[in-house]
């Protein structure tokens, strides 16, 4: 299955369990999880940046990519880039949520990481769940960024975000959807991982292909 098909049962799938709650909220965000601001370390400073270090999620990052799970960005931040900022790094699990320039993308975290102070995510509290926070955003997404003010771009800020009402299902309710929902969102991890296995193998052998160092001629294609 196709990970845009599954992303689709997944949000039916909590539409027809959820939908009707969702016109009477009983709590905010806040009561989803803790919600999380992100920073970003002082850019004169080249030791505070590397490519193999604390994963460092940017909203520009969530651009380039159609994944729902992300565990690195463009560039990672060093030990010491994120001991001189504010800077929170967050559990696997997490669910990102940008909050500027744009408002409204949705990722999950692969594994721990920070995010720059272009987002307001939320670590769902383990009575939620990550399925139920991450859906709600996504279905919520839109609304969110009407709360935002700003003349240059819209923000959305951690106070309007902690307090932006929800619906707070029972826990038994967010066991048995998040049972549901698990196997899927595992599903189109695998499937992401495996793109990017694939994408990372083309991009290895197609320069070498053309360049003619691998030598396919005396391949037979035929099928037998």
């Amino acid at each position: 299955m196709t990970n845009d098909y599954l992303l689709d049962i997944l949000l039916g799938l909590f539409r027809q369990r959820f939908y009707c709650d969702m016109n009477f909220p009983n709590g905010t965000i806040g009561d989803l999880g803790n919600v999380v601001a992100g920073a970003t370390p002082s850019k004169k400073l080249r030791d505070n940046f590397t490519a193999n270090g604390i994963g460092w999620i940017t909203p520009r990052d969530l651009a380039k990519t159609s994944s729902i799970f992300i565990s690195h960005g463009a560039t990672d931040i060093t030990d010491k880039g994120y001991c001189s900022c504010s800077a929170t790094l967050m559990p696997k699990g997490s669910v990102l949520f940008s909050s500027r320039a744009p408002v409204g993308y949705v990722a999950i975290a692969a594994e721990s990481l920070c995010t720059n102070q272009g987002f307001k995510s939320v670590v769902p509290h383990d009575n939620i769940g990550t399925a139920y926070v991450f859906c709600f955003l996504k279905e919520n997404a839109a609304a969110i960024e009407n709360t935002g003010s700003g003349t240059t771009f819209i923000e959305v800020s951690g106070r309007i975000m902690k307090d932006y009402p929800a619906y707070i299902p029972e826990e038994h309710a967010c066991k048995s959807f998040s049972q549901l929902a698990g196997p899927i969102l595992e599903l189109i991890r695998i499937n992401e991982k495996a793109r990017c296995n694939l994408e990372m193998l083309r991009d290895a052998l197609l320069p070498r292909l053309m360049s003619g160092d691998i030598d396919v001629s005396r391949i037979n294609c035929s099928i037998q």
